[in-house]
């Protein structure tokens, strides 16, 4: 009997399964569905101090190995997931889920996190670090100065189970420096990767760019950013303190992509760009298929794979 639970901290999933937020997570309905289908959890989208209503349309495209996106964190803000998150542990007292939190200014992103501080839910959250917080200046991940500042603020005063959403990093010096700065704090995990910035892509037919804001410069997902993903996730795994968990994001479109990213050492995986093109019965799919690998493999658990990648 194949045995698909994994943790994040002291949280145990049935699964490593879950949405990436942004896709699906929306509002009520769309967090309903991911609650009731497969997936070991669910996050909510990265929620403002206020409702925003993001970037003008079209800020979405569908590309041939995946997707290119200016959302500009569209949300309904933080009160509005809150209220959701209290309903759902009434209901589900012992299912865990995550929020994701997110501010355009260090001050919003101190008073988002307040909110959750302050409130009953007792379940992970996910601080998105892979936004600009200042005009003109970098993600706050590629600020080490600025990453510092906002984790020292936060850590001042949040004491609930706390995680960093990042974005992809590159160099291996990069890795070095951002590893060194995480493994000062407690951290419970990290959520390697978001989108790959600025990304542009044409329409064929019109000669133009496919989405509307910032000129046409988009993340790019999906399976354009797995090797990627997956380097993240395994220069991470080889730097960060072993308790603090790995959340891999990027590029999963089959149960092998799975696979290979709990191989590098990936302890929950989302899925965003193959989520949004199928909806979330994609969940039990791509389980169905982790579960062919591993009896390929002869594995019974993911602990017997998880960071076991071969190097020649």
């Amino acid at each position: 009997m194949l045995n698909l639970r994994t943790q994040i901290g002291n949280y145990e999933f049935t699964n490593p399964l879950m949405n990436a937020s942004g896709v699906n997570c929306f509002d009520k309905k769309d967090l309903d569905e991911l609650s009731n289908s497969v997936a070991g959890s669910l996050i909510t989208k990265s929620a403002t101090v206020k409702p925003r209503q993001g970037n003008p349309e079209p800020r979405y495209a569908d590309l041939t190995l995946g997707s290119i996106n200016s959302m500009g964190l569209p949300n309904l803000g933080i009160d509005y997931y809150l209220e959701y998150v209290h309903n759902y542990q009434q209901q589900h007292p012992t299912d865990a889920i995550f929020m994701s939190i997110v501010g355009t200014t260090f001050e919003e992103n101190i008073a988002v996190a307040h909110k959750i501080q302050d409130s009953d839910f007792n379940g992970l959250t996910e601080i998105n670090l892979s936004c600009p917080n200042v005009p003109g200046e970098p993600q706050t991940a590629y600020d080490p100065k600025q990453t510092v500042k906002i984790l020292d603020a936060l850590f001042a005063f949040f004491t609930k189970p706390l995680g960093v959403k990042l974005p992809p990093f590159f160099d291996l010096a990069q890795f070095d420096q951002m590893a060194k700065i995480l493994n000062k704090y407690p951290l419970t995990f990290i959520n390697t990767m978001n989108s790959l910035g600025n990304g542009l892509m044409i329409d064929a037919n019109t000669d133009t760019a496919l989405v509307k804001p910032k000129g046409g410069f988009g993340g790019i997902g999906g399976a354009y950013a797995k090797p990627i993903s997956l380097a993240n996730v395994r220069a991470f795994r080889q730097r960060l303190r072993p308790e603090i968990n790995i959340i891999g994001t990027g590029g999963v479109r089959t149960g092998r992509d799975v696979y290979e990213l709990i191989l590098c050492g990936a302890d929950m995986v989302q899925v965003g760009t193959t989520l949004h093109k199928e909806g979330v019965d994609v969940f039990a799919r791509l389980l169905d298929e982790l579960k062919t690998e591993l009896r390929a493999k002869g594995h019974e658990q993911l602990s017997d794979f998880r960071g076991q990648l071969r190097t020649l």
